[in-house]
């Protein structure tokens, strides 16, 4: 590792409010200690949310089928269409969930799913029409790659299916699917899924229809440093153009129960790591997320001192990480607990950042 002076220059482009170049980033990756990048870090973070403020939602993950096609090699949760484990979630199954989650104090849900092959457009508007028809809550759906599934089996325009959801009810777009946006990492690990640029078009599309979303990284299997700054260079390159993204989640990917058990699982020093040098190279993205429930209470919280100004959500269900062996939870009270004990003060939000306390 070299010293902080050594690294001094990049500190000191990033302090000053200046970008940071892929060689910097690169260099913070290779060379330079974790209590300096987290020092740093944490400066960013206070400059861009000077109150000493933490946020967090309250929302459940639903997912409302495990059937896919896409079969990715790190994923334990999708089944085949004909596997005798694979569902779709009936309406009544779906609206006990969302009505348990309101009186939970819910404010959203996210809603993901596999990538079915049979479900044609109409069967999600219809879907999204269900939800607002019965309940007054913000609908966070559809990933990336489930929307240019979505396109790809009805033969139109992503601009068409994104307009039609949106119209149907869907309110923003969360930004799962991303995990390593370098197609020669996808093509190890998620092969049939959309590739890099597909992913950003569908971003792309969705801010220029007005919608907001989040984006995300899964790092921690076949990746390289170099391959996590290019991730990380493609989404500033779009937020410059759009400005789109409200936040940016970064999480280790969980390899029990998937094609990758073999692999071993990165540690919560490299999570700090990753989030830290995140935080500095996104200059543009206002709120970067604790990945809790990959990571745990413990670094969880250590993570509001490398970069990170909220506590993602509540999680009141979880499906798909968990089912890869990551089994962290935290009532609400605990998020509370945890933001406290770092002496800031926690405050729920909504899916765009508003505070509601």
């Amino acid at each position: 590792m070299i010293s902080c002076n050594g690294a001094q220059a990049i500190f000191d482009k990033v302090l000053s409010g200046n970008r940071i170049t892929e060689g910097d980033a690169l260099t913070l990756f290779e060379k330079v200690d974790i209590i300096t990048l987290g020092s740093v870090a944490d400066s960013i973070r206070f400059r861009l949310h000077p109150e000493k403020i933490v946020t967090y939602i309250v929302d459940r993950n639903i997912n409302y089928t495990n059937a896919c096609v896409t079969l990715c090699k790190f994923c334990a949760f999708y089944r085949t269409v004909n596997d005798s484990e694979a569902y779709t979630l009936s309406k009544e199954e779906l609206y006990e969930k969302i009505d348990e989650t309101i009186k939970l104090g819910g404010v959203q849900i996210l809603l993901q799913g596999g990538h079915h092959p049979h479900y044609k457009l109409d069967w999600y508007e219809d879907l999204l029409r269900f939800i607002k028809d019965n309940f007054k809550i913000h609908i966070h759906g559809f990933s990336p790659p489930e929307i240019d599934h979505f396109a790809r089996i009805n033969k139109i325009s992503l601009k068409e299916v994104i307009s039609r959801l949106k119209e149907a009810g869907l309110d923003t777009i969360p930004g799962g699917g991303a995990e390593i946006l370098v197609d020669s990492v996808r093509n190890k690990i998620s092969p049939y899924k959309c590739t890099a640029d597909d992913w950003l078009t569908v971003m792309r599309t969705a801010h220029k229809l007005g919608m907001k979303t989040t984006c995300t990284m899964v790092y921690g299997h076949v990746e390289t440093f170099a391959d996590r700054v290019e991730h990380l260079r493609r989404l500033r390159q779009l937020q410059d153009e759009t400005g789109g993204f409200t936040a940016f989640i970064a999480w280790s990917m969980q390899p029990k129960n998937t094609e990758l058990a073999n692999m071993p699982e990165t540690c919560g020093f490299e999570y700090l790591r990753t989030l830290a040098i995140s935080r500095m190279y996104l200059d543009n993205i206002p709120n970067i997320q604790s990945s809790w429930v990959t990571q745990g209470d413990k670094i969880g919280q250590m993570a509001l001192r490398y970069g990170a100004n909220d506590m993602g959500s509540t999680m009141l269900e979880e499906n798909v990480v968990s089912a890869a062996g990551a089994d962290f939870r935290l009532a609400e009270t605990d998020i509370r607990r945890v933001i406290e004990e770092l002496d800031f003060t926690p405050k729920r939000r909504d899916c765009y950042y508003k505070i509601l306390e």
